[in-house]
């Protein structure tokens, strides 16, 4: 499982509100959510998003309220996955829950910069820079994490499943 794509890059303290501002969750749907990610620290973010594009972030990176919306909105953009030095524990979870791939370096959110082009293997446990200029080992995901981020979150692949 490898992500890849060009880097958006946010500070510390990234609360939910921050990413999909309350007078926005009037609806759930990722579409909606979508086009209205980081609307008030970033306007225009979600129409200058590539597919597969990648956030890296300092510390605490979704932090405040417990809202699903937050990565669902996220991902509903496009971005591929949440690189930090670190998660609020709930985000943590929510992300995971709907799909979106999520790892914690702090050494390669030191060395990126906004603008640059990075590829991670979830698998391997591997980040690169552009051109191989940087590596870095971070924690692989686990293999039935792994296969709840394939099936799309934890609903899904319940459902893939036939569990109850």
């Amino acid at each position: 499982m490898k992500c890849e794509g060009k880097v958006w890059k946010f500070g510390d303290d990234i609360d939910t509100d921050l990413i999909i501002p309350a007078r926005f969750l009037n609806v759930s749907d990722e579409k909606s959510l979508a086009e209205n990610c980081f609307a008030d620290v970033r306007p225009g973010f979600a129409q200058n998003i590539g597919p597969g594009d990648i956030i890296v972030a300092g510390r605490n990176f979704g932090c405040g309220s417990s809202r699903e919306h937050a990565p669902i909105a996220i991902k509903g953009v496009g971005i591929s996955m949440v690189i930090a030095k670190s998660f609020a524990r709930i985000f943590y979870r929510n992300a995971f829950n709907i799909g979106l791939p999520i790892v914690e370096s702090e050494a390669a959110v030191d060395v990126i910069s906004e603008g640059d082009w990075v590829s991670v293997d979830l698998e391997a446990g591997t980040l690169k820079t552009e051109n191989d200029s940087e590596s870095f080992v971070i924690q692989a995901i686990p293999a039935f994490m792994r296969e709840i981020i394939r099936a799309g979150g934890l609903v899904d692949y319940v459902k893939q499943r036939g569990l109850k």
